[in-house]
């Protein structure tokens, strides 16, 4: 009966040694892609701060820091972020708003995530 329990434990080991860096894959992988999905979340609603901006205000400056005011958790510059047109003044082309930002991720380092917005120009 003492063997049996002994070898017994013994299997529950290399089991366990088998499993874990499996699940440690998972859990990191899990982690690791909410991260991402944070960023680019983070990084739609900057441009759809910025493209509501420019075409309200028809400033591409003013949409550019209200881009950067809604990802305050993110450190953007102003070459960043893409808007087009350069004028909303009695234009029919609807404003769009692009912020780019790479993320170093553990198993894809610099990955680029890109946040877009479109709006019709004068609200």
């Amino acid at each position: 009966m003492v063997n049996s329990q002994r070898s017994d434990r013994g299997a529950a080991a290399v089991e366990f040694a088998l499993i874990v860096p499996i699940l440690l894959l998972l859990v990191l992988g899990i982690t690791e892609f909410g991260r991402a999905y944070n960023v680019q979340t983070t990084l739609s609603d900057a441009a759809r701060a910025g493209v509501r901006t420019m075409a309200i205000h028809n400033s591409v400056s003013e949409a550019k820091e209200s881009a950067k005011a809604a990802a305050a958790s993110l450190p953007l510059a102003d070459a960043q972020i893409t808007v087009e047109p350069l004028t909303c003044d009695g234009s029919t082309e609807p404003a769009r708003v692009s912020v780019e930002h790479s993320v170093d991720l553990i198993f894809f380092p610099d990955v680029t995530l890109t946040g877009k917005g479109t709006m019709r120009c004068n609200g």
